[in-house]
């Protein structure tokens, strides 16, 4: 018989020792706020690997039925949006000057070439063949985000939850006639509009999410050009304007 294997420490547990590794500042001379900047980026695809596993099972609910456990996924995502946006916080500490002296170091790197950040773009609903075709990225990655285009995105989880309740989907005036019932809030359908109501929530904390990293731009480079050529903060500002639910904003009006 086989030796049991040994319980794991807390440091193999988390694979500490290999991710303590994976901070390599690159600037010559050195500059102290490098490793705050890969930190809290590296931070960021962490928190946005647990979003997508979080939105794809709230996905994944919504087209089984079960609301009630894809709005608690949606709820955990919008906080984790808040801690996302506050990490900006701690950025804002680095001096514009201190940013400029490792800059360089990015080489043609920028935050609009992350994967992750585009696959909870398609995945919640906006859908825009544009964001599959960039040059920089992995084959895993075009894989990836052929998949989150292909699948179904969360609106689409949202719509089948609504037919399941007897609501038709297929025109924006039956689906408009959906959401004024739901917003009736009657015992009937209050699951609905609660669900309806946290997907608004997730839009809401990812724009303001887009919007503290805009001031964060700003604060470090003015009105410059991005790093690998991008138009910096005119990007940002464009994909905070758009939505994943303009149906649920614009319900808002007829209330």
């Amino acid at each position: 018989m086989s030796a049991p294997s040994p319980s794991p420490t807390y440091g193999g547990y988390l694979e500490l020792p290999e991710l303590l590794e994976l901070q390599h500042p690159l600037a010559a001379p050195a500059v102290h706020d490098e490793l705050l900047f890969i930190t809290v980026q590296q931070a960021c695809e962490l928190w946005f690997k647990q979003m997508l596993a979080e939105l794809t099972d709230a996905r994944d609910l919504m087209v089984d039925g079960d609301a009630y456990r894809a709005r608690k996924r949606l709820e955990r995502c919008v906080r984790v949006e808040r801690v996302l946006t506050e990490q900006f916080d701690v950025l804002d500490t680095m001096e514009p000057q201190d940013f400029a002296g490792f800059r360089g170091a990015l080489g043609k790197g920028n935050g609009g070439q992350s994967a992750q950040f585009w696959e909870i773009t398609l995945l919640s609903g906006r859908k825009d063949r544009r964001f599959l075709d960039r040059p920089w990225y992995t084959e895993d990655e075009r894989k990836r985000l052929q998949r989150r285009f292909n699948e179904h995105s969360l609106w689409d989880g949202f719509l089948a939850v609504l037919r399941r309740a007897g609501f038709p989907t297929q025109h924006r005036d039956q689906r408009f006639a959906a959401y004024h019932r739901i917003a009736a809030r009657g015992a009937e359908h209050h699951a609905l509009w609660e669900l309806a109501e946290a997907l608004v929530s997730h839009d809401q904390a990812w724009c303001l999410w887009q919007a503290r990293h805009l001031m964060n731009v700003h604060r470090q480079i003015g009105a410059k050009q991005g790093t690998g050529g991008s138009s910096g903060a005119s990007f940002l500002e464009a994909q905070q304007r758009a939505r994943f639910y303009p149906e649920l904003w614009d319900l808002r009006t007829g209330l």
